[in-house]
């Protein structure tokens, strides 16, 4: 069955051409999650995502994951509360692994956190040294997949049945 053999596949190790990665489930206080519009992106892939990154030699997981929220909405003020057991990977399209990945890359291999943001939505500043968003906003998670680019909806399906145990009490349909 193909659905199950993509949900097998999605949590993995080290796999060649994946750039290792982070990605952040940023919930509010009322356990909606942060996604920000993407900019620079190839025509007709401009969608919303949740905060994620590669992860810089030296740099632990977790370190790249506070580095990240800094780099995009200008904040950490986070309580973490949990950590992936494995890795999630996703593949992209040739015009993003040749475009914005320069041809070294096929896809992501990424960690993810869930974490609370502890700071106010006034504090969240897009307008950070490299913007990667234009806009944002929180939304009730089971909005995510319909939201995402369609080659990251299975990864997005994956990271919110990890995490339901976090947000699920919270959020409303």
């Amino acid at each position: 069955m193909a659905a199950t053999s993509e949900a097998m596949t999605a949590v993995t190790g080290e796999l060649a051409g994946h750039r290792p990665g982070i990605g952040i489930m940023l919930l509010s206080r009322d356990g909606l999650a942060f996604v920000g519009h993407r900019i620079r992106m190839p025509a007709g892939l401009a969608k919303w995502q949740m905060p994620q990154g590669g992860i810089d030699a030296g740099e632990t997981p977790r370190q790249a994951a506070l580095r990240e929220l800094r780099e995009e909405i200008g904040r950490d003020q986070v309580d973490i509360l949990a950590e992936s057991r494995g890795w999630f990977h996703h593949d992209v399209p040739d015009e993003i692994a040749q475009g914005m990945m320069g041809g070294r890359y096929c896809g992501n291999r990424q960690k993810w956190f869930a974490m609370r943001f502890t700071g106010t939505d006034a504090e969240i500043n897009l307008a950070t040294e490299r913007p990667e968003f234009d806009a944002w906003e929180w939304v009730s998670p089971e909005r995510l997949p319909e939201l995402v680019v369609p080659f990251m909806r299975r990864l997005y399906l994956d990271v919110l049945a990890e995490f339901r145990a976090l947000w699920s009490g919270h959020a409303g349909s």
